[in-house]
């Protein structure tokens, strides 16, 4: 594990300065082709449809993906897989007609999410790698501000693009973004030992599966069943999320591309303040009060159906649901820190990629049925969308008053060092 003190180290600096550009391409084509498809059908069912065909290869490969991180050179994979993504976006620009889109776009994002199952748990097992002990929560904190800025940035700049320009202009930036990122990555310097061969393919992801699984079901218990209340979050509130604003923004409220963009924008900056605020604060954050973080994701919540309930004017209703989603996205930005740091703190350095990977699989793996789920409750509720959202905050409330046993009986561990 590198020991270097400074945060900002040579090697951790470039994987920072790959990941803004390359997640500033992700953001933005995540952006526009979802919207692109509900502007176009005009209907949730088959935006959630599609958003949940394409959650379905992370939940599947990840686990595999972490396996390969744990016996390939990180950032091998992490340039190879950016080079790859810029030539299939390239290409998708290229063969992308309107009259094929939902089939295009449809396995575009299916594309994009299995590339995504194999390069995401390369990063974040690289993370303990180019951090010493004392900086991994803020390295972890530093990470998730980049993805959150992207995700801040990319809305904004691709409604405005997609506003004005549609969405040709939003691919090739896509595809642009991730060859700079491949670039840059190449000149990482990362720890990297190699494994001997000691048996065929099939048995070696067999064991490992094992060892991950084992991990996390014995030695850890507590690591499942904190997945478990994120999956039913993830179930539940991001779900409905991702196919609600969308949604209740441009066709309920009947406001613009560019206002959904920004709105999505100021949201991402509430994950931006919250990883901030976890690097002002690491030394006052503890595993046995993450359930008070989920009760305010919660909270925030209800609000939002509210508004909608008492039929508010559209650019109130606009403001207080960008406001609340931004308080939401600092909750989630927070728990989401400080759940990761343990999770590396206490697992070995040659499991750290396997069970990331399975840590991610799982809590996204009821995301597909929460996405086709919303896509349909908007499409039968489009009238009345504040019954589904104020019924999912009530959800939520109750499975975090279930959880507090979980996260207060998480083993306290100092979160500065290892």
């Amino acid at each position: 594990m590198n020991t270097n003190s400074k945060l900002f180290n040579r090697d951790f600096t470039l994987v920072v300065l790959g990941q803004i550009i390359s997640l500033f391409g992700n953001a933005i084509l995540r952006f526009a082709l979802p919207l692109y498809l509900l502007n176009l059908t005009g209907s949730s069912a088959v935006f959630g449809s599609i958003m949940a065909i394409s959650m379905i290869p992370m939940a599947l490969l990840s686990p595999i993906g972490g396996i390969i991180a744990d016996r390939v050179n990180r950032r091998n994979i992490m340039v190879i897989l950016d080079f790859i993504t810029s030539g299939i976006v390239i290409i998708f620009g290229l063969i992308f007609v309107p009259d094929h889109a939902v089939v295009l776009i449809g396995v575009m994002m299916v594309l994009l999410s299995i590339i995504q199952s194999f390069y995401s748990p390369s990063v974040q097992s690289s993370i303990p790698m180019l951090s010493s002990p004392e900086n991994l929560m803020k390295s972890n904190a530093v990470v998730n501000q980049v993805q959150s800025l992207s995700s801040l940035l990319g809305p904004v700049f691709g409604g405005m693009l997609y506003g004005f320009f549609g969405l040709t202009p939003i691919i090739f930036i896509g595809g642009i973004s991730f060859f700079l990122s491949a670039v840059m990555e190449i000149f990482i310097h990362m720890p990297y030992k190699k494994r001997p061969a000691e048996s065929s393919v099939f048995s070696i992801v067999k064991g490992d599966m094992r060892d991950s699984l084992s991990f996390i079901l014995h030695q850890q218990p507590v690591i499942f069943k904190a997945l478990l209340v994120v999956c039913a979050f993830n179930l539940f509130i991001t779900s409905m999320f991702i196919i609600g604003m969308p949604t209740v923004i441009t066709i309920n409220l009947g406001l613009s591309s560019q206002l959904y963009g920004i709105a999505q924008g100021i949201m991402m900056a509430g994950a931006l303040l919250g990883g901030v605020l976890v690097s002002l604060i690491s030394n006052k954050l503890t595993q046995d009060k993450a359930h008070l973080i989920l009760a305010g994701s919660a909270l925030c919540v209800l609000p939002m159906g509210l508004v909608l309930l008492l039929g508010l004017p559209s650019m109130i209703s606009y403001a207080v649901i960008t406001f609340f989603g931004m308080s939401l996205m600092a909750l989630a930005s927070i728990f989401t820190v400080m759940m990761m740091s343990y999770v590396q703190i206490i697992t070995p350095e040659s499991l750290i990629g396997k069970v990331m990977s399975f840590i991610m699989a799982i809590s996204v793996c009821s995301q597909p049925i929460g996405q086709a789920l919303y896509g349909f409750l908007f499409k039968i509720s489009d009238s009345a969308p504040w019954t589904v959202i104020f019924g999912t905050g009530l959800i939520a409330i109750v499975i975090t008053l279930a959880s507090r046993k979980i996260f207060q009986s998480i083993e306290l561990l100092p979160v500065e060092e290892n």
